[in-house]
C-alpha cells in the first residue's frame, strides 16, 4: 500500500470513530431529551393543579340579602380575598426533583457534546498530520508573470463559467481583468454549444425532457448513423413519466407510443412490449411494480450524463471544460509531486526539476485525462518532446532524434531493429 493509501486509510480511521460517536450522541440525546420533556410535562401539571387550587380559594363570594333595616335598600356585601396558598410540601418535592433530574440530563448532554467536540478536533489534526498543506515545492509561479500565459489562464477559467451557464460571471471577470475584446469574444463563441447542452442536461436532472426531444428529433438522423442510444431513453423515460401519472395519462401515453415508438420497433421490439405491460400496474400505482425504477432520481441523472456525453460526441466538443480537466490532474499527480518533491530534498538533487516542460517521474494518469498519442523511443526508452523528436528512418522504424545521434557513426547509420544502413540525415520528423 502506498504512502497516499495510508494517510487516506488513517484518516478514515479517526473519522470512522467520530461518526460512531456521534451516532451514539444522537441515540442518546433523543433519548434524554424525551425524558426532560416528560419530567417538564409532569412539572406544568403540578403547577397548574397549584394554580386551580389557589385560583378557587381566591375567588370573591357575593352576597345578596334583604335589608334588615326594612328600608328597602338592597345591599351587596363583598368578602376580603383569601390569601394566596403556598404549594404543599410534597408538590415542592415534586418540583424539585423534576427540575434536578433535568439539570442532570442536561449537564450529562452538555458533557458528551463537548468529548465529541474533542474528537471532532483530533481529525483537523489527523488530515494536517497525514497530509501536505504546503504546494508551494511544487509550484512554477513564473508562468502567470507572463501576461499572456495568464490572459490564457483567464480565458480558460472564463470558459468554465460559461459552460455552466454562468454568463454574468463570466463577464464579470473579462472586464476586471481587463481582456481584449476579442479574446472576450472567443470566449462566448466558442463555448456557445457546449452551453446549450449543459441547459438541456440541467433540465433533464429536473425531469423535464421538453428541449432534450427537441434536440434529438434536430439530430436524429446524426444519432442513428452514430448508433446512440440517447433517442430511444428519452422517448422511452418521456413514455414512463406519462404513465406515472396514473390511469388520468393512460391515453396520452398510448398516443406517445404509437408516434414516437414506430421507428424503434424493429431495434427494440422486446424493450417496447415490455414497457407497454406497464399499464397493467395502473390501478395499484407503479411504486409498486417492477418499472418503479423508472420513478428514481438515479434514473434521471443516468439519462443526462447519457445525453451529455452523446451530444459532445456528436458535435465534438469536450464534456469537461479545459479548467476542470487541468485541476483533476494535477490533483491527481499532485501526491506523487510532492513525495518525489521530498525525496529530491533530502537527497539534496533538486537540480534534477528545474522547471522544464518534463517532470521528474511518470505520472499515471487515467485514460479520459489522456488526449495525444505517445510516443516512447525504443532505444533510450524516453518519452520524445520538442526538444527529443520522434525520426523516422529510411527503413520506416522511428526513434527519437537523441538515439539517432548517438547511433550515427558519421553521417552512416545502421538501424537498430533492421541491418538497413542508410543515411542518418535523410531521417524525418514524424507528428503524432
Amino acid at each position: 500500500m502506498d504512502s497516499e493509501s495510508l494517510a487516506c486509510s488513517s484518516v478514515e480511521k479517526d473519522l470512522t470513530r467520530v461518526v460512531s460517536k456521534l451516532e451514539q450522541l444522537h441515540e442518546n440525546a433523543e433519548a434524554d431529551i424525551g425524558d426532560i420533556a416528560t419530567q417538564m410535562s409532569e412539572l406544568v401539571e403540578v403547577l397548574s393543579r397549584a394554580e386551580q387550587l389557589v385560583t378557587t380559594l381566591n375567588s370573591s363570594t357575593q352576597v345578596s340579602q334583604d335589608d334588615p333595616m326594612g328600608d328597602g335598600v338592597s345591599m351587596q356585601v363583598e368578602t376580603e380575598p383569601t390569601a394566596p396558598q403556598r404549594l404543599t410540601e410534597r408538590q415542592v418535592e415534586s418540583v424539585r426533583n423534576a427540575i434536578a433530574r433535568c439539570n442532570e440530563r442536561v449537564q450529562k448532554l452538555s458533557t458528551e457534546h463537548r468529548d465529541l467536540h474533542g474528537s471532532i478536533s483530533k481529525i483537523g489534526k489527523a488530515i494536517d498530520r497525514n497530509f501536505s498543506a504546503d504546494f508551494s515545492s511544487t509550484m512554477r509561479v513564473d508562468v502567470l508573470q507572463d501576461e499572456d500565459n495568464l490572459m490564457l489562464l483567464n480565458k480558460a477559467i472564463a470558459k468554465h463559467y460559461c459552460r455552466q451557464g454562468m454568463d454574468d460571471v463570466a463577464r464579470t471577470l473579462i472586464r476586471e481583468c481587463k481582456m481584449s475584446p476579442e479574446h472576450a469574444q472567443d470566449v462566448f463563441d466558442s463555448e456557445r454549444e457546449f452551453a446549450d447542452i449543459y441547459g438541456i442536461w440541467v433540465k433533464i436532472q429536473k425531469r423535464d425532457l421538453t428541449d432534450a426531444l427537441k434536440w434529438a428529433k434536430m439530430y436524429s438522423q446524426q444519432l442513428s448513423d452514430r448508433h446512440s442510444l440517447i433517442e430511444f431513453r428519452l422517448h422511452r423515460m418521456r413514455f414512463m413519466q406519462l404513465v406515472s401519472y396514473g390511469l388520468d395519462s393512460q391515453r396520452e401515453a398510448i398516443s406517445y407510443a404509437r408516434l414516437n415508438f414506430k421507428k424503434f420497433a424493429v431495434r427494440y421490439e422486446h424493450e417496447i412490449a415490455n414497457l407497454m405491460a406497464s399499464f397493467i400496474y395502473l390501478p395499484s400505482g407503479l411504486e409498486n411494480s417492477p418499472y418503479k425504477h423508472f420513478l428514481g432520481q438515479e434514473k434521471w441523472t443516468e439519462l443526462s450524463f447519457i445525453f451529455l456525453k452523446d451530444a459532445c460526441q456528436l458535435l465534438g466538443i469536450s464534456k469537461n471544460s479545459a479548467l476542470s480537466v487541468v485541476v483533476n490532474a494535477g490533483c491527481t499527480a499532485l501526491p506523487a509531486l510532492l513525495n518525489i518533491k521530498q525525496v529530491m530534498q533530502s537527497r539534496q538533487v533538486l537540480g534534477m526539476w528545474n522547471g522544464c516542460d518534463e517532470l521528474p517521474i511518470e505520472i499515471d494518469l487515467q485514460p479520459e485525462f489522456r488526449f495525444h498519442s505517445i510516443f516512447a523511443c525504443p532505444i533510450l526508452r524516453q518519452q520524445t518532446s520538442e526538444d527529443n523528436p520522434p525520426k523516422k528512418l529510411t527503413c520506416g522504424h522511428v526513434i527519437s532524434n537523441d538515439a539517432l545521434h548517438k547511433l550515427s557513426v558519421g553521417h552512416i547509420l545502421k538501424c537498430p531493429y533492421c541491418p538497413v544502413e542508410q543515411n542518418a540525415e535523410e531521417a524525418v520528423r514524424i507528428y503524432f
